[in-house]
């Protein structure tokens, strides 16, 4: 939030300075380079309260990471997996267009040509705000270049795209959340731990984790090992639900085929690509599918929470 509002206030001084550039104009300068650096000014910070306007949008906590996006070929053999090579593409054309990097995690070559599937790994700030709307099956239509007879096939690829989470979870325990509770220990151990109050039970309030320690000499040897214990409770909790919100992200995968696609490719026998979210259509086929797919993305990001 706060490179937000210092991105905001860079924002706002920009925009003053070009009104007071405007105002010498305005007061009979008539300085074609000083017009000329303003008109420049204006459209540059135009497109930076656009960028600006996008980030606002991508509000969740996982947005602003990287993005590991997956692409698996349908059923087709060659025309599909050259299908999944297309896509692969674009999308590696998108990152280099914004300034992304990315890079194979996974790739498998088809047998004949195009691939099988693939994994990249694109890091970039909102890299994964940008292109999660892209999970889902892309259809495309077009006279096959492997068919010797010219006909028209239609191929199924399935992109997915889940956020990069960090494993350094850091754990941080409030004292205000816990429950100390200390008694004796019982069992072996010897007279002095049967004869102190030195084993320590630790309640973790908000989670519900109970810990106790009772085989050390002292109550702060205890209380030290109970802690660990908890740290290393919360810190797999932690994990869990990493692994739930993934899963949650991974559940609206659907299967590769007619009937679950986001979008279709036409390119024969028109030229047309349609998002069948928001029924956008584009007529620049071959920008699109050279990376060109940064207007799409925003609409979608404005019209699916």
């Amino acid at each position: 939030m706060k490179k937000k509002l210092d991105h905001l206030a860079d924002l706002e001084k920009d925009n003053t300075d070009n009104l007071e550039l405007l105002e010498l104009y305005e007061e009979g300068e008539n300085n074609k380079e000083a017009i000329s650096e303003l008109e420049k000014n204006i459209l540059e910070l135009t497109e930076m309260i656009r960028k600006f306007d996008i980030q606002t949008v991508l509000s969740r906590s996982e947005d602003s990471n990287n993005a590991i996006l997956s692409i698996n070929s349908g059923a087709g053999g060659t025309e599909a997996q050259d299908w999944a090579e297309m896509i692969c593409r674009m999308y590696l054309r998108y990152s280099e267009l914004n300034n992304f990097k990315a890079e194979f995690l996974d790739k498998l070559d088809g047998d004949e040509a195009g691939i099988k599937n693939c994994t990249i790994f694109i890091k970039g700030e909102y890299a994964y705000g940008m292109l999660r709307n892209e999970s889902g099956v892309h259809r495309l239509v077009r006279i096959s270049p492997f068919d010797s007879n010219k006909r028209r096939h239609t191929s199924f690829a399935s992109v997915s795209v889940t956020p990069e989470f960090t494993q350094e979870i850091d754990i941080s325990i409030n004292e205000k959340d816990l429950k100390i509770d200390t008694f004796r220990a019982g069992g072996a151990g010897g007279q002095h731990l049967n004869k102190t109050d030195s084993a320590v039970r630790i309640t973790h309030i908000p989670s519900g984790l109970v810990v106790s320690c009772q085989n050390q000499r002292s109550q702060h040897q205890n209380k030290s090992f109970a802690m660990k214990i908890l740290s290393s409770k919360l810190y797999d909790l932690e994990l869990d639900k990493l692994k739930s919100k993934e899963d949650e992200i991974n559940i609206n995968k659907k299967e590769i085929g007619w009937g679950s696609q986001i979008r279709s490719y036409i390119l024969h026998p028109y030229r047309m690509i349609k998002d069948h979210r928001t029924n956008d259509e584009i007529g620049n086929v071959d920008a699109f599918l050279d990376g060109d797919i940064g207007h799409l993305i925003e609409n979608l990001l404005s019209k699916i929470k």
